[in-house]
């Protein structure tokens, strides 16, 4: 039977006279009157209430996170809009260099069969619109390298999910479906920006059976049996589903569908913390206990192994009792912390760079007001002293301070590319005398502090270690120099 107690609907009327957020304003207007609150976390957590309303953050995060799928439909057509829209496709493709297969997908799905129709180089309006006239899918991959609200809008939620946080495009033509039914490997929000879209979604979970979390695998229509949701979201609605529930989405004969999935939280599971835990856990415990250096038994493959596996043998019984005895005490060598910092490390690197706001760009580094001008370079110079007052940027730059044990470096995202990996992951060395001071800033935030309260050895320390990142747009001061 279907198993409906998984899904909570939520359906939110809304007035024809009522705004796009509820309270007078359009998405730039609300964009621009949260670059006005200081404190990025806020900012964070108020973008993610706009993008579900009206389910409260604090409950959805308590009863439907990596749980059941939650749909929220608005009958409010222009909520979402100012996001993404088949007019900026448009543009995207005649101004920017878009490449199939890195940037753009043509997929189709008839007759249980997906096909890419990607030919190679720059995808053209002229072809990527025939594509679309002959009844293929367009999904565009990486949106806020081209979108500026888009990036601004996942630069900032990023924040929310201590996640790198990523979107694709989907827009398919009418009474056709672009993909095949499958799931992934991320928490997915799926955003209707215009038109409808028939969506259904299967939950693969058995009570004996547990998540997969493997990406993007296709599965058979025979094979999933009948969803546990159906609906037919519209403009303004949205559809929310964990990682691991099956889904699959086509378009009604009468509209075309433009939505925008909105992703996070991919490899960002205990397993993918323990991936790096473990490796290196037995390497100190060998090299400090001799257990795990003691031969095994002369004759254990006669016994163990999968050929061997239904004797019933008492060797096999104390061979699985000494691996549990040595797996726990591999817990006593576990560099939990070190592992950590190796995840930030991934996470700054899969960041994308805060779009900033006005007030961030004018008192930091972007902002500063040197320039040539009249045949001079005008208001070169400006000097930080110890009554400066700073911060951190914002935590989505997320400064990480990780030693390899023989230096200590800075980890920043400022300078990372809107296009995932394009550059490598930031930092520079810092003197171990001025890590206290980074922690004290970080910790500080959302608080300015003079730079003279810096817990260094000198006001000539602290200034030094202040223009240092400031000219490295990880601190902004609170008046511009």
């Amino acid at each position: 039977h279907l198993t409906l107690w998984l899904i909570e609907s939520v359906c939110f009327q809304m007035q024809e006279e009522e705004c796009v957020n509820g309270d007078g304003e359009d998405l730039d207007a609300f964009l621009a009157n949260l670059s006005k609150v200081s404190n990025s976390r806020e900012r964070a957590s108020q973008l993610f209430q706009w993008l579900i309303n009206p389910i409260p953050a604090k409950s959805f995060f308590r009863e439907t996170w990596e749980k059941k799928p939650i749909l929220v439909q608005r009958k409010n057509p222009d909520y979402y809009k100012g996001l993404f829209s088949t007019a900026e496709f448009d543009r995207i493709l005649r101004q920017e260099d878009v490449q199939y297969g890195v940037n753009l997908d043509v997929t189709s799905y008839t007759n249980g069969t997906r096909e890419t129709h990607n030919p190679p180089g720059r995808a053209l309006p002229f072809t990527v619109w025939d594509f679309y006239e002959s009844g293929c899918s367009l999904r565009m991959l990486n949106p806020q390298a081209f979108s500026s609200t888009v990036w601004n809008v996942l630069s900032i939620l990023q924040e929310q999910f201590g996640s790198m946080a990523g979107a694709n495009v989907y827009l398919t033509p009418p009474g056709t479906q672009g993909f095949a039914p499958h799931y992934d490997d991320i928490e997915a929000f799926v955003v209707q920006l215009e038109g409808k879209k028939h969506w259904r979604v299967y939950n693969p979970r058995t009570e004996d059976e547990v998540l997969p979390v493997v990406s993007s695998p296709n599965f058979e229509q025979a094979d999933i049996g009948k969803p546990i949701l159906e609906v037919v979201l519209e403009a303004g609605d949205l559809l929310y589903f964990p990682r691991g529930f099956i889904h699959q989405g086509d378009c009604l004969p009468d509209a075309h569908s433009l939505h925008v999935t909105i992703s996070s939280y991919q490899k960002n599971s205990w397993g993918d913390l323990l991936q790096k835990v473990v490796p290196v856990a037995l390497e100190i415990a060998m090299e400090e206990d001799v257990e795990f250096r003691q031969g095994l038994p002369l004759d254990y493959l006669t016994y163990m192994g999968v050929q061997n596996s239904d004797k019933d043998d008492p060797r096999r019984t104390k061979f699985f009792s000494q691996i549990e005895c040595l797996m726990k005490k591999l817990t006593n060598y576990a560099p939990v912390d070190a592992a950590v910092d190796q995840k930030a490390r991934d996470f700054l690197h899969d960041c994308l760079p805060p779009m900033l706001t006005p007030e961030e760009s004018g008192s930091s580094v972007r902002g500063a007001p040197a320039r040539w001008e009249r045949g001079q370079v005008m208001d070169a110079g400006a000097h930080i002293t110890t009554q400066t007052r700073v911060r951190v940027l914002r935590l989505s730059v997320f400064p990480r301070l990780c030693s390899d044990g023989e230096a200590v470096h800075l980890y920043y995202t400022t300078d990372n590319s809107r296009v995932y990996h394009k550059e490598e992951l930031k930092s520079f060395e810092i003197k171990e005398q001025h890590t206290d001071a980074i922690e004290f800033l970080i910790h500080s935030y959302p608080k300015f502090v003079t730079v003279g309260s810096f817990p260094c050895d000198s006001a000539e320390d602290r200034i030094a270690l202040a223009e240092l990142l400031f000219q490295r747009g990880i601190i902004h001061t609170a008046e511009p120099l």
